[in-house]
């Protein structure tokens, strides 16, 4: 038998809250054109990820992949901070 390992989502946002411990909730922006109408459309998600270091701040700009479920709400962690807040 071969193992297969599937390969997982990582996607990049702005770190909107970081008052819980261990968990962060990124803000992950998508741009759509409207399939009418041709106008690009901005749509926004808000998931929560692990961060074991508590190294995140508001506003900094990061990666996380997808991985198993961690909570009720949390199947995201982090992998690094592309850009640190201002």
């Amino acid at each position: 038998m071969e193992s297969k390992k599937a390969n997982k989502r990582s996607i990049s946002g702005v770190v909107v809250s970081d008052a819980m411990d261990k968990t962060i909730v990124v803000k992950v922006e998508v741009r759509q054109k409207h399939p009418l109408y041709g106008k690009i459309v901005r749509k926004s998600r808000r998931i929560k990820a692990h961060d074991e270091r508590n190294e995140c701040k508001p506003g900094d700009t990061v990666r996380v992949s997808e991985c198993r479920p961690l909570s009720r709400e949390k199947c995201w962690r982090l992998i690094g901070i592309l850009e640190r807040a201002k």
